[in-house]
């Protein structure tokens, strides 16, 4: 069966120069608690200009990857490095507010009146439900978020009365006031219709490809949601490293299916991606 062809990677953003400092860097990574090894010796590097996805089946760390490097798990042995400051060196409650996150534990925090203007605002000050006054400054740059997110006639809108679609645009939002230099989506497609989900992918790859926006990760199990913009892919397994590199280069049948533990078969078209699983053998349904 021939190889499936390879979506060209996005053009580079000419602002970068080229010897820039990495956004993220992880070496030898471990996690451990007890007998259980959760990372095993992890890693990566992001790029400036990069914008990766990390893949994997339930299990594999991509949740305690994200702990890691948000400084909500700390390290066994190996080491971290975000924006130039090494974890243990540096006060990671500072630095973490300039890494933007979209989860499903903030979706679940945001109060049902609040509103998308307001949560929007509250993200640069890392508050939830947030009660100060609003500055002109802080309005005008929120009310700038929101036509960037392609929201602003969201602006008045509790947060009760948004789709799950568009409370993730608007968390996205929240996330881009504190100025993220990198920008973590934990499965923001989760709890979406066919349609709400193909509008935010859509929208997410145009987030991707504005020029000096903040780098992407995003966390899924589902290669539909892998959209053009997404240059490079991290895969793990077992808490290990998979393979990481260049979209094109490493996302394969082979990769998937060692990913899953199931045959698995990659096709591409358009630039997107589709799945199909071979069945069990002797299963009857």
């Amino acid at each position: 069966m021939p190889a499936p062809l390879a979506s060209p990677l996005p053009p580079s953003n000419p602002f970068l120069k080229p010897n820039s400092q990495p956004i993220l860097e992880v070496a030898d990574l471990c996690v451990r608690r007890g007998d259980t090894l959760i990372l095993d010796h992890v890693s990566w590097r992001i790029a400036p200009g990069e914008h990766w996805v990390i893949l994997g089946a339930n299990g594999s760390g991509k949740t305690s990857l994200l702990s890691a490097l948000t400084g909500y798990l700390s390290p066994t042995s190996g080491t971290v490095d975000l924006l130039g400051r090494r974890y243990g060196r540096a006060h990671w409650p500072e630095l973490r507010k300039r890494i933007g996150l979209v989860s499903s534990v903030v979706r679940q925090l945001m109060a049902d009146s609040e509103p998308a203007l307001e949560s929007v605002v509250s993200g640069k000050y890392a508050m939830i439900d947030y009660w100060g006054e609003i500055t002109t400054a802080d309005r005008r740059r929120a009310l700038g978020i929101l036509r960037q997110i392609e929201a602003e006639h969201l602006a008045q809108r509790p947060w009760l009365y948004l789709s799950q679609g568009e409370r993730q645009r608007v968390l996205i939002g929240r996330a881009l006031m504190a100025h993220p230099e990198l920008l973590i989506l934990d499965e923001p497609c989760a709890g979406l219709d066919p349609a709400a989900r193909e509008h935010f992918l859509q929208f997410l790859n145009r987030l991707g490809a504005t020029a000096g926006g903040p780098a992407l990760v995003l966390v899924t199990h589902h290669v539909e949601e892998i959209m053009p913009s997404f240059s490079h892919l991290l895969a793990l397994r077992g808490g290990q490293v998979l393979a990481a590199g260049s979209r094109p280069m490493v996302l394969s049948s082979k990769l998937l299916s060692d990913a899953f533990n199931a045959k698995v078969r990659l096709r591409v078209a358009g630039g997107r991606y589709a799945l199909t699983v071979a069945p069990l053998a002797g299963r009857v349904l």
